[in-house]
C-alpha cells in the first residue's frame, strides 16, 4: 500500500516541459511582418488608444521618405542632377522636382510645392488601378492589391507567382487569386496577365461579353498559341476539325483585335517611361551610393518618430516619489499606458534594425547586382541571409514581406526581387532577342545561352518568354 501511495506521488511530481511564447515576441513579429500601410495604419490606431503615445511630427519626402528641406526632398533633387541611369531595368527615372521653365517661374514663395508635383498632374496606370480596386475590394484585401500592382512589368504582365506572393503576405493562394481576378477585370483589358496567353484570353473573354464573338478564337488562342504564331493552320485545323480559312481568320483576329501588351494603351505619354510600382509604391528602405561604399537608411524611421508623452514621462517619473499625489487608479493608469507605449516604441525600433541588418546584408551579397544590373543577381535565400545574421529563416521572411526598396538609381522593387535569381536569365534571354537579326526560335535561345554559360531547357525559354510578353519567332 505504502509502494502504491508512493508511486502515486513520483506521478504526481513528474516535470513537464510546456512551449511558451512571450507576448513581447508575439507583439514583435506582428509588427516586423507589417507592410508600411499596414504599419501607418497601426500607429494611427495605437495614437488614438494610448495617451502616452506620442507622434512628432516631421515632414518626408513621399518618394524616398527623406526629411524635407522647407518644401524640397534634397535627395530627390540630387538624384535629378546627378541624371543617374537605370542599372536594374531599361527605364530612367526623375524625381524631384521639374526642373522646367514653368517650375522655375514658381519662384520662391510656393510654399505648397511638392516633389511629386510633376508625376501627380497625371494619374499613373497603378494608381488607376488600385482605385478602381478599392471600389470592389475590402479593405483588409487592398495589400494584396497593392503587392499585385506593385508587381505588374512594363508591359502590365504580373511579374511574380501567385504562390510567392501568398507566401510573402502570409494569405492563402486562394486568396491571392480572387484579389488577382479583381485586377483582371480592370482596364486596359489584359491587365494582370501571367502570360501571353493568359493575356489574350482575358481580352477575348471581355469582347465576347461585348457581343463580338470570333469563332474558334479562344479554344486556339488557349490550346494552339504557339502553332498559330507559326502559322500552322493546317494542324490547327485537323485538331479540330474546322477549316484552315477559320483558322486564318482567327489569325487575323488576334493581329487586329488584340493587344499583348496592355499597360502600352493606358497613357497618353510613353507608358514605358516610366516603372508605375516606383511612381507608386513608397520604399521602406533606401539604398544609395555614398562616398566609400553603399548607404542603407530605413526611411520609416523618419516618417514615423514616436515618443512617450512628456506629461506621461513626469507622471511615471511621480510614481518612484513617496510624495506621488495619485490614488491607485491613476498609478495603475501611468504604469499601463507608460509602459504599452514603451514597449510599442521599442518593437518599432526593433523592426527598423532587422530590416536594416537585412538589407545591409543584401548589400553585401548582391554588390554586383546594385552596380551592374540584374543580369548580375546572384542566387541567395532567406535562409542564407537568416543564417549569416544569426536570425531564425521566418524573421528574414516576416521583415522582407509587403516591403520595397529603392535601389541607387531610384528604382523601387519588392524585396522578394533579391531572392529571384531568374531575373538575371530573363534578362540575359531578353538581350539576346532584342540583339536578333533574323528572329530566333526557342531552341535557337537555348543555344544561344549556353553560349553565356547558361543551360536551361527549351520550354523554360519558352515559359519565360511568355513571362516577358515576347512573341513567338514567326510573330516578332
Amino acid at each position: 500500500m505504502s509502494m502504491e501511495l508512493e508511486l502515486d506521488l513520483g506521478q504526481e511530481f513528474t516535470p513537464s516541459q510546456t512551449l511558451k511564447v512571450s507576448p513581447r515576441l508575439v507583439a514583435a513579429n506582428y509588427i516586423l511582418e507589417l507592410s508600411s500601410q499596414e504599419l501607418q495604419q497601426q500607429i494611427a490606431t495605437e495614437l488614438a488608444e494610448n495617451p502616452a503615445l506620442e507622434l512628432v511630427d516631421i515632414p518626408t519626402c513621399r518618394v524616398c521618405g527623406t526629411e524635407l528641406q522647407g518644401s524640397i526632398c534634397p535627395r530627390c533633387i540630387q538624384h535629378q542632377k546627378s541624371g543617374s541611369s537605370s542599372t536594374y531595368g531599361p527605364d530612367s527615372h526623375n524625381y524631384g522636382y521639374d526642373d522646367s521653365s514653368d517650375s522655375r517661374n514658381r519662384g520662391t514663395d510656393d510654399e505648397d510645392f511638392d516633389p511629386l508635383t510633376r508625376v501627380a498632374s497625371e494619374q499613373t496606370l497603378a494608381e488607376k488601378l488600385l482605385m478602381d480596386m478599392g471600389a470592389a475590394l475590402p479593405e483588409e484585401d487592398m495589400p494584396i492589391a497593392e503587392y499585385l500592382v506593385g508587381s505588374l512589368d512594363e508591359k502590365g504582365y504580373l511579374a511574380v507567382k501567385v504562390e510567392d506572393v501568398a507566401y510573402e503576405m502570409d494569405v492563402s493562394v486562394d486568396k491571392v487569386r480572387a484579389v488577382l481576378r479583381v485586377l483582371q477585370a480592370q482596364e486596359p483589358v489584359g491587365i494582370g496577365a501571367r502570360n501571353l496567353r493568359e493575356c489574350l484570353a482575358i481580352q477575348i473573354a471581355h469582347l465576347e461579353e461585348r457581343g463580338l464573338v470570333q469563332a474558334h478564337a479562344r479554344e486556339i488562342v488557349t490550346q494552339f498559341l504557339t502553332e498559330l504564331g507559326e502559322h500552322k493552320f493546317g494542324r490547327i485545323a485537323h485538331e479540330l476539325r474546322i477549316s484552315q480559312q477559320e483558322v486564318a481568320d482567327v489569325w487575323e483576329f488576334v493581329k487586329t483585335k488584340l493587344n499583348p501588351h496592355p499597360a502600352h494603351g493606358f497613357s497618353p505619354t510613353n507608358a514605358s517611361d516610366r516603372d508605375t510600382r516606383a511612381m507608386y509604391i513608397i520604399p521602406d528602405v533606401v539604398i544609395s551610393k555614398g562616398a566609400d561604399d553603399f548607404e542603407v537608411e530605413v526611411v520609416e524611421s523618419r516618417r514615423f518618430v514616436l515618443r512617450v508623452n512628456p506629461m506621461y514621462t513626469r507622471l511615471s517619473a511621480d510614481l518612484h516619489r513617496s510624495s506621488a499625489a495619485m490614488n491607485p487608479d491613476e498609478k495603475r493608469h501611468v504604469q499601463q499606458y507608460v509602459g504599452r507605449a514603451k514597449l510599442f516604441i521599442a518593437n518599432i525600433n526593433q523592426r527598423r534594425q532587422t530590416l536594416f541588418n537585412i538589407t545591409r546584408c543584401l548589400v553585401d551579397q548582391q554588390r554586383d547586382f546594385l552596380e551592374r544590373g540584374v543580369r548580375h543577381l546572384r542566387p541567395l535565400s532567406r535562409a542564407a541571409v537568416a543564417q549569416q545574421l544569426g536570425v531564425h529563416e521566418s524573421t528574414v521572411s516576416r521583415a522582407t514581406a509587403s516591403k520595397y526598396v529603392m535601389l541607387p538609381n531610384g528604382e523601387v522593387i519588392p524585396y522578394a526581387h533579391f531572392f529571384t535569381p531568374s531575373l538575371s536569365v530573363k534578362d540575359i534571354m531578353k538581350e539576346v532577342i532584342e540583339k536578333e537579326g533574323k528572329p530566333l526560335t526557342d531552341s535557337e535561345i537555348v543555344e544561344r545561352l549556353k553560349e553565356r554559360g547558361i543551360h536551361i531547357a527549351r520550354r523554360t525559354v519558352a515559359k519565360y518568354r511568355m513571362q516577358l510578353a515576347i512573341l513567338p519567332s514567326s510573330l516578332r
